[in-house]
């Protein structure tokens, strides 16, 4: 018996599918070893760091099962992801089976599919220590950082905050930007726009903007210049002066990076980072697919490379041509090139299997990794494709001295825009089409009017967005954009309201601090730098301890510093409209970690503490009294009754406000696996739903 070991259950399932009975494969269910979280776990001696790790407590289990298993192996191939994380998973598992006379190799998969797993399997190799090494500087890093900047934190603002050595720099871009919009100064401009027609076609209306005086670009600062513009040209005829008619080509975009992977789905699924890399792994893992059983349907999917094999550019031609005919079909490949600093590890993600088209297997995926899926396929065959071709119209017309001028655009040719929807493309499509013209003909206005309009400042980020300044400012890698983002709003430095990301009051706090005594760990020239050393680590180009070495001795000397540099920050509370009831003075707002609260504000000598309660609408079905919703000590939300203890209602669902018309007892919203909600009886027993509502629920019962 050979044995496996991958991170993920769901991979090891599809995994062993592949690789049949004489193989077992088994999932390490991720890190079975790291430091310890009680302590530094850095043992320092001058430029000497040396990382101390522990097994997981949690993972104890596992191990003893996989030592168990490595005992009557013939060999033992260590299959995690193939990159810095997963590579160190490898070595770590190495480690504890150390001690058990069985060979060890190392296996990576790009795909999930036979090819890949085969390929694989047919090229095992030693851990690559460089790469662990990389890790590990990163690890130790981290750690320094977040163990030695928190206590600070923690004495000079208030207690469980952190610092992290890329989140801190996330956090920083943002509060920047909120700085940004807050110091702007928008300036006033005006535009004259004109709704015109041919003299012979008032039916067929254009509309032209005022570009300047004898065709020198001007702009319009008040709104008397504006005004004496449209005064000038009222009532006159507007002379062509210029037609230009031009195709416009719009090539197609690579397939996926996991930047621009996740910024596409933030855009349009709508799909928070996290969400997206969550779903693009049970995508490549292995999903049950009717009639085919567990696969994996795209490729890895951290990766910072545009390259795809030659194989996968054939099979997206011949699917081009097989679907979309041969004018669809560019007469050459077409090859996209990497930034420079693409580690180009990996290909692009990309579908697994091109014959598996989204709509094929449509039932067998749930909503969400349809969509993405879909997006992942036609993304990929429409980057093999011809242009996209606008048939584009520019007109200039003179009103005396007075320049306008008129563009419009139609879609001449789809090309790729025929599989894939970018966002650029609708723009273009939304250009009004221009009237058929001739130089020298004449246009009257039906309208004029001018307007006034300020300069914007700049937008605040979106997840998307974030992504992108991660990406071009070479912060993070394309494994931990999304832990990055997750993390900042988990530590409540950010907040996203309406898919906006803002920083928090104590966000900008902390923000403030650490630019005043830790400048380097939140500049982002320097990140960048740390992050092109980690990967010059990776190459084997650069030694691990030397990059620690060189990192700590600056910062040990601005922790030491720091504690008579900062003064202590009091942080500003915020007032309630209520007195306590003990001792008469004001509440205040705060947080626990089971939510916010009113405490009193004469704290500490008075100790008094109220609930924030917020009302569900609805009145309790055993009382009365208005439902509230709480949380358990688990973090679940549930509904109560306000009337606690006396009265002891509690629900997971929200009460309709409704009785049962079978047994009586309330009626409950719930939500079916599409995600739309229904109503129903809150008695198990009864069962009820309305049957109008069972087809979309699912549910087949006839009662009621």
């Amino acid at each position: 018996m050979k044995l496996v070991i991958l991170e993920s259950p769901t991979k090891a399932g599809t995994v062993g599918r592949i690789l049949g009975n004489d193989y077992k494969v088994v999932a390490s269910k991720g890190h079975v070893r790291d430091l310890p979280e009680t302590m530094l776990g850095v043992k320092i001696d001058g430029s000497v760091f040396e990382p101390v790790y522990v097994n997981l407590r949690n993972k104890i289990t596992v191990i003893n099962s996989i030592k168990n298993m490595a005992k009557d192996a013939e060999c033992v191939y260590l299959a995690s992801d193939p990159d810095r994380e997963g590579e160190a998973i490898a070595w770590h598992l190495a480690y504890v089976l150390r001690m058990i006379d069985v060979p060890v190799r190392r296996v990576t998969f790009n795909e999930i599919t036979q090819k890949g797993v085969t390929e694989g399997m047919a090229s095992p190799r030693e851990i690559d220590m460089p790469l662990v090494d990389s890790y590990q500087a990163r690890r130790v890093l981290d750690r320094l950082v977040g163990y030695q900047i928190s206590p600070v934190l923690w004495k000079k603002i208030k207690n469980n905050l952190s610092a992290g050595r890329v989140q801190s720099v996330a956090t920083r871009l943002i509060c920047d930007r909120e700085e940004e919009i807050k110091n702007f100064v928008p300036k006033e401009y005006w535009t004259v726009e004109a709704v015109l027609y041919p003299e012979d076609r008032p039916d067929e209306t254009f509309t032209a903007s005022y570009y300047g005086k004898k065709g020198k670009k001007a702009e319009l600062k008040s709104e008397a210049e504006a005004k004496e513009i449209s005064e000038a040209v009222d009532g006159k005829p507007f002379v062509v002066a210029e037609i230009k008619k031009t195709d416009k080509k719009q090539a197609p975009y690579p397939a996926f990076t996991t930047s621009t992977l996740q910024q596409d789905c933030a855009h349009k699924l709508g799909f928070a980072p996290n969400r997206t890399m969550q779903l693009a792994q049970a995508l490549y893992e292995g999903v049950e697919i009717a009639g085919a059983g567990l696969t994996g349907l795209v490729t890895y999917i951290r990766t910072d490379s545009v390259r795809v094999s030659e194989e996968a550019i054939d099979a997206a031609r011949e699917h081009i041509l097989n679907t979309y005919g041969q004018k669809y079909l560019p007469p050459k490949k077409r090859y996209y090139k990497n930034k420079s600093s693409a580690q180009d590890a990996h290909e692009a993600i990309r579908p697994a299997h091109i014959e598996l088209t989204p709509e094929k297997i449509k039932s067998s995926l749930k909503p969400e990794l349809y969509k993405l899926y879909k997006l992942i396929y036609d993304r990929f065959i429409a980057s093999q494709m011809a242009d996209m071709i606008f048939a584009q119209t520019s007109v200039t017309l003179d009103c005396g001295e007075n320049t306008f001028k008129a563009t419009g655009s139609v879609v001449k040719f789809k090309g790729f825009g025929a599989a894939y929807d970018t966002g650029s493309s609708k723009e273009e499509n939304a250009e009004p089409k221009i009237p058929v013209l001739e130089e020298g003909s004449k246009a009257f206005a039906k309208s004029i009017t001018p307007q006034q309009h300020f300069t914007q400042p700049p937008p605040r980020y979106n997840e998307g967005s974030l992504v992108k300044a991660l990406e071009e400012l070479g912060i993070g890698r394309p494994s931990t954009y999304a832990t990055i983002i997750s993390t900042i709003v988990s530590r409540e430095y950010v907040k996203i309201e309406k898919k906006t990301l803002y920083p928090t009051e104590i966000g900008i706090i902390v923000t403030g601090m650490m630019k005043d005594a830790f400048p380097e760990i939140v500049d982002v020239k320097f990140t960048a730098g740390m992050e092109d050393k980690l990967d010059s680590i990776a190459a084997g180009q650069t030694d691990w301890q030397k990059v620690l070495a060189d990192f700590y001795g600056p910062f040990s000397k601005e922790l030491e510093e720091a504690d008579k540099k900062i003064e202590k920050v009091k942080m500003p509370v915020k007032t309630s409209d209520k007195v306590c009831e003990k001792c008469g003075k004001p509440m205040v707002y705060r947080k626990s970690r089971f939510g916010e609260f009113l405490g009193c504000s004469g704290y500490p000598a008075c100790k008094n503490i109220v609930s924030i309660q917020q009302e569900v609408g609805k009145a309790c079905p055993d009382c009365g009294k208005p439902l509230i919703y709480k949380k358990s000590s688990k973090g679940k939300q549930f509904i109560s009754c306000s009337g606690y203890p006396e009265c002891k209602f509690a629900s997971a669902y929200e009460p309709t406000g409704k009785s049962c018309p079978n047994c009586g007892k309330y009626m409950v919203y719930k939500k079916s696996r599409g995600g739309r909600r229904y109503a129903a009886c809150s008695n198990p027993e009864c069962g009820y739903v309305p049957s109008a509502k069972k087809k979309e629920s699912g549910d087949s019962s006839e009662n009621g």
